[in-house]
């Protein structure tokens, strides 16, 4: 269950689309697990709660949609 960061504020960030919303967190997790393979292995952190975060902080935008 994902507690932080929360899921409303998520979605806040998409303008309320929950489906751009799903894409971009995906997109950017598909990306960090290419990335970064061998530095998440040695974390408790998965890739797409990292993608979470970096939305959350403003690090990754959502293009207009």
């Amino acid at each position: 269950m994902m507690i932080y960061p929360p899921i409303d504020e998520l979605v806040k960030k998409t303008k309320g689309n929950i489906y751009v919303l799903c894409t971009v967190i995906t997109k950017r997790a598909k990306e960090i697990e290419t990335v970064r393979r061998a530095e998440l292995a040695d974390q408790d952190k998965k890739a797409i709660s990292i993608a979470c975060e970096e939305i959350y902080q403003g690090k990754i935008v959502p293009s207009e949609f």
